[in-house]
């Protein structure tokens, strides 16, 4: 089979590709592309035979993606995504408007680092269309992938994803709580826990510091939330391991040692055009976090 020269695969067919996997069933994909559902199966054979490349296989009925789809699909979203940015930075030009800046962050940045930051920006520039998304770092970093942010402020993940930078901002110190009135213990009487969910990037450094003196972390209730982990704790219905900054002083805890430290950085999309409102955003997190 001769293979295409990639530069001529057509960006439709990679946003084929990338409907097909974000949706249940082929006919959802087409529908939300806007195109017939054989319009859909011919592109993507097309998309095959120019790459030579089997990217799909029968499992009874159905059709799924091949492992040997995967670079495929990465490739395909990050060129969906630079697409967009670079509309979206054409648009701002063309109609000599100051556009719009999207931000994700942390709720730890938006509620107690950089408060101040945003509502001085939003003051400062108020033609900048400014939208703010607080939500857990996993979300956040899918939706930077996805082209829905500018930029983000998450906990450094252990990985990055591909095309993401992340640029230093400030370490965060975690310490253990404990309910009232109960002593330190051996690690290995510490818990019940409760933490953050599964899966979460402050969860896992939690889980390998606890484990490193001997805790054995047993987790009762989970929440993304640290000031209802915060009351959990008041309640005596566990331990946690939060942020120094997320503990309420009002409430009657025990504040223990700390247990692992946390990056918290600003990641963005390489290559991707920059407003430069985004810049002095940039600037001013960065500013404020170096005198914390």
């Amino acid at each position: 089979m001769k293979v295409a020269d990639p530069l001529d695969i057509p960006l439709r067919q990679l946003e084929y590709l990338v409907a097909v996997a974000d949706h249940p069933t082929w006919s959802s994909a087409a529908t939300s592309l806007g195109v017939s559902a054989s319009a859909l199966s011919q592109g993507l054979a097309d998309l095959e035979r120019r790459l030579g490349v089997q990217l799909f296989e029968r499992q009874g009925r159905r059709r799924v993606l091949t492992d040997l789809a995967d670079p495929v699909l990465q490739h395909a979203r990050t060129v969906q995504a630079l697409s967009h940015d670079i509309g979206q930075w054409a648009e701002r030009v063309s109609t000599l408007k100051m556009g719009s800046i999207r931000v994700g962050m942390l709720d730890v940045g938006a509620v107690i680092h950089f408060p101040e930051v945003l509502r001085l920006f939003r003051t400062d520039f108020p033609d900048i269309g400014f939208h703010l998304t607080v939500a857990p770092s996993s979300e956040l970093l899918a939706g930077l992938r996805r082209a829905d942010f500018d930029l983000i402020v998450c906990v450094r993940p252990s990985e990055l994803p591909p095309t993401i930078s992340a640029t230093p901002l400030l370490q965060e110190r975690l310490v253990i709580v404990r309910p009232p009135k109960v002593k330190s213990r051996p690690p290995s009487a510490w818990g019940p826990w409760v933490l953050f969910p599964k899966g979460s990037h402050t969860r896992s450094l939690i889980e390998r510091s606890l484990r490193e003196p001997g805790s054995l972390p047993h987790v009762v209730a989970e929440s993304h939330q640290p000031d209802v982990l915060a009351q959990m704790v008041s309640l005596g219905l566990g331990w946690a391991v939060l942020p120094v900054a997320q503990v309420p002083e009002h409430l009657d805890v025990e504040i223990g040692e700390p247990i692992v430290t946390r990056d918290l950085v600003i990641c963005q999309r390489e290559g991707a055009p920059k407003h430069p409102g985004v810049e002095v955003l940039i600037e001013r997190l960065r500013a404020v976090a170096d005198h914390d």
